[in-house]
């Protein structure tokens, strides 16, 4: 099948971007590695011996920088509703987190722990309506603040994307209602052109 102008056009984007080449090189599964590695640097949230939850982790790239930096006293929960490559070191659960049998299954992983740290990169399908996509992207960053509320440790870190649009003031509301601080981050490997941004979340109130 002959591809489109504008799939052209990505594919040539993508395969010369320089995150990409660097992930390939350095052996992460995605670019958006280096968003969260980037906000790490800046904010250090990710220290060792970290309990980490990862909510919709595939294709693993956040997983394998908490890992990482978590290191070997550390441990990362991972869960997606699509099937996910092992990531050494990590817990890999298949499911939706907002299901009962998803959060069970990630309750059983932390054997009881609380989380230091929630991380929540996930994003809707897109249909290409964009208040559609705007509003299920809300849906599922209010799903992942709702299970960190729940079950981080007190002076715990919340990440998760958002997009800029309707809902995107009043999720920062309920997050600087809910933590005592919010910082807002757009990291350099996140795309110019893109609406999304990271909310960085700690300690709650």
């Amino acid at each position: 099948m002959k591809r489109s102008a504008s799939s052209r056009q990505w594919l040539q984007r993508h395969v010369n971007d320089p995150y990409v080449q660097r992930s390939r090189k350095e052996g992460y599964r995605s670019r958006a590695a280096y968003k969260l590695i980037e906000i790490d640097d800046r904010d250090r949230f990710l220290a060792p011996g970290a309990v980490v939850v990862d909510l919709g982790a595939a294709p693993g790239g956040w997983a394998q920088v908490a890992v990482k930096r978590g290191g070997p006293k550390g441990r990362v929960v991972a869960i997606d509703l699509l099937d996910m490559e092992p990531v050494p070191g990590a817990v890999f659960i298949r499911g939706d987190f907002s299901t009962p049998a998803g959060l069970g299954a990630v309750e059983a992983a932390l054997a009881g722990a609380k989380a230091d740290v929630v991380l929540s990169d996930m994003a809707p399908n897109i249909s290409g309506i964009a208040i559609t996509d705007q509003a299920r992207s809300m849906a599922l960053a209010e799903l992942a603040r709702d299970f960190a509320l729940a079950r981080l440790k007190p002076a715990g870190a919340f990440l998760v994307k958002v997009f800029q649009g309707d809902g995107y003031d009043e999720f920062l509301r309920s997050l600087r209602a809910g933590f005592a601080k919010v910082v807002v981050r757009k990291p350099d490997a996140s795309r110019g052109e893109s609406t999304e941004l990271y909310l960085l979340a700690r300690g709650l109130k």
